[in-house]
Order: C-alpha cells, then structure tokens, then sequence
C-alpha cells in the first residue's frame, strides 16, 4: 500500500497553505466578527483554481482527482471555517450537481464561470421542517403548459445569497410514484426569476463569514428546460451529492482540527507555568498527543474514502465513516485547545475561540451526526 502523496498533490497543499496564510488568515478574524461575506476573498479563491478542482477541463475546471480537493478544503479550513464552507459548498453543493446530472447545454451555460470563481451555486433541500428527514420536503412543482410553476422555501442554503450567486439546485415534489411515494425533481432557479426571493441569514454562532440563505419561491415559474437531468431522478441527485459533500465535510472537520491542534501546540510550547512551557506536564502533552494521534487516523480514513471514490469504487459507507469521525475529531480537538489555552481560549483574540464555534454546524450539516450513525448501521447490517 502506497500512502504517498503524488507530487502534484503535495504542491498543491503547499499553495493553498500559503495561500490561506497570505490572504485569509490576516482578516479571518475580522470577516468573522463583522459577518461578512467577502466577494473579493472568493474570487481570489478562484483565480487559483479552487474551484471546479474535479470538473473537466472543457468545462473550465481543472480535471484533478477527489484527493487533490480535499486537500485544499482542508488547508483552507486549517484556516477558516467559513471560506472553508464557500469552497465545500461551492464545489460538492453547487458545481458537483451541474457536473454530474445537468445537460449539455446546461454544463455549458453554468460550469465555466462558475469553476472560475466569478460566480456561486447553492444546493436547495433543507426546508424549515425537513432537514435529517430530506424525503419530508414540501416545496412542490407544478406542470403548466412548458413551464414549471414552483412554491414553497427551504433554510440554512450556503451560498445563495450574495452577490455572486449565479442560480440554486432546488428539490421539489412534482407528483407521485406508482408505489405512492413521492416523485422528486430538481430544477435550476436563477436570481431575479419573478417570485424568487433569497434573504441572507445572520446572527450565527458559526461561519459567520460564509454565506446562508432562506429561499421563497411564490408561483416561480421555471422553463422545462431547467429540469436539472430527467424529471423524477432529483432524490437520487441529492443522495450522491450529500456522499460527495460527506467527503468535503470531513476534510472541514480535519483541516479544523489540524489548526485548532497547531495553534494548541505553539500556545503551550510559549506559555511558562512553574518556570517551564506548559508543554512539558504531561496532563498538557497527553492531550495534544491524543490530537495527533487523533488527526492522522481520520487523515487516513478521509483520504482512504476519496481513494476509492476516485478509483469508482464503493465510497459511501466510508464517506459517511469520514464525515462523522472527523466532524466530531475536530470537536474534541478544538475543546482540548481551548482548554490548553486556559482563558485566553475564551477570548476572541486567540483563534482556538472561532475553531470551537465553527466546528458544531460540522455535527449537524450534510447529515447528523445522529444520521450518519443511521446510515453506517445500515451498511453493518444492523
């Protein structure tokens, strides 16, 4: 078994770090503080090919493996949770949808500027009282004529809300199967579409930086041709897209905890208690060997999942494997780097503060922890 790293793969987790060191880790704190969303950041972003990292090149993408992406979540999110968030969903979420199920002509018109960075994409399907239940949805589509007439909202929408959003990918129920479950497409909903409405959600414990949106759809009326794929294949999309996205948030969780670890460890390194770092008393050194053990298990289960999703193999029980164990590793890290820091970790001027507050929504997005447990049981056999 070879656990090396291509060479391609490791420049790039080079110039993503030293990327996300230059231009975000200088004004994480600031764009966290204030809830901004930074357009510019974004873009930047883009120029250096973080988006579209999977997508052919015909399409604008940069045609690279699933590994090469979760890098570059991960070294982002070593920085930032919430440039973390607009890489992951805008990548997994947005473009992932488009790539894999849209039309020709839809790949066309969306994937070029959008694997640029000179736009975003949201991923409509958590409603107000359908979230771990996504087959409660209650946004509905109906047919008139060759259009499409839309109604009813979803929350809790990453990048659909700014001024870079290009479109979302909404579910809705158009109707219902011989066996009397629901039937589920995806349409293609862009801004200014008459009866749209995206509002920004704000006052967020975390990710305050990233982009969320509420989605209203009053009598909006869509062309057929913005069927995303064929009519009654949406709850299949979304199933592929949250193991694809599974992956993303792993790497959010293990990039986190990689920083919260770092920041931990140069922290005790300084800080002299009874005339030496506090590094050296074992209740200190014991937790933060227990973060790296920690970190390079779910380093390997992570990129063992992306491994066999890029050699078409089986991923989704390891996807989901992934996504719970290094959502909550980064739980536990960021709480012992908290606690290493002693007060200061409660402060807002040291980093371990952000990396504790965004690690929670990585419990409860694209899956709960609770649904994820579901989900392995399932694969067991249980």
């Amino acid at each position: 078994m070879d656990f090396d790293l291509t060479r391609e793969q490791e420049m790039i987790r080079k110039e993503v770090r030293r990327f996300a060191q230059s231009e975000i880790a200088p004004i994480a704190a600031e764009l966290d503080e204030s809830e901004t969303f930074s357009a510019d950041l974004t873009k930047k972003m883009g120029e250096i090919g973080l988006f579209g990292m999977f997508v052919a090149d015909k399409y604008g993408g940069q045609q690279m493996d699933y590994i090469s992406y979760i890098i570059a979540v991960e070294e982002i999110s070593r920085i930032d949770g919430s440039q973390g968030a607009t890489i992951a969903a805008g990548n997994s979420l947005g473009i992932g949808p488009l790539y894999y199920f849209g039309t020709e002509e839809q790949k066309k018109k969306y994937l070029p500027g959008l694997c640029a960075g000179e736009g975003l994409w949201g991923f409509g399907l958590t409603e107000p009282t359908a979230g771990s239940d996504a087959g409660g949805s209650k946004t509905t589509a109906v047919q008139d004529g060759d259009d499409w007439v839309i109604n009813g909202s979803k929350i809790f929408i990453t990048n659909a809300a700014c001024e870079l959003t290009m479109g979302v990918t909404v579910q809705t129920i158009t109707g219902t199967r011989a066996n009397g479950r629901p039937e589920y497409t995806c349409f293609i909903v862009e801004p200014g579409m008459p009866g749209f409405k995206a509002v920004a959600m704000h006052k967020k414990m975390m990710w305050r930086a990233s982009n969320t949106a509420e989605l209203y759809f009053d009598n909006v009326r869509v062309p057929k041709e913005n069927i995303l794929g064929k009519r009654g294949d949406g709850f299949h999309q979304m199933l592929q897209t949250l193991d694809g996205g599974r992956l993303s948030i792993g790497a959010m969780g293990l990039g986190g905890a990689q920083g919260a670890y770092e920041a931990a460890l140069k922290y005790a390194r300084e800080r002299q208690q009874f005339n030496q770092p506090i590094s050296k008393f074992q209740a200190v050194a014991f937790k933060l060997a227990d973060c790296a053990l920690e970190i390079e298990c779910g380093r390997n289960l992570l990129y063992k999942a992306c491994w066999l999703r890029d050699n078409k193999r089986a991923f989704e029980k390891e996807a989901a494997m992934a996504k719970l164990y290094c959502s909550e590793l980064m739980g536990r890290v960021a709480n012992h780097a908290v606690q290493i820091h002693g007060g200061y970790g409660l402060m807002k001027e040291y980093n371990v503060e952000r990396f504790y507050r965004d690690q929670k929504l990585l419990d409860i997005g694209e899956g709960t922890s609770e649904v994820q447990r579901l989900v392995i049981s399932r694969y067991i056999g249980c």
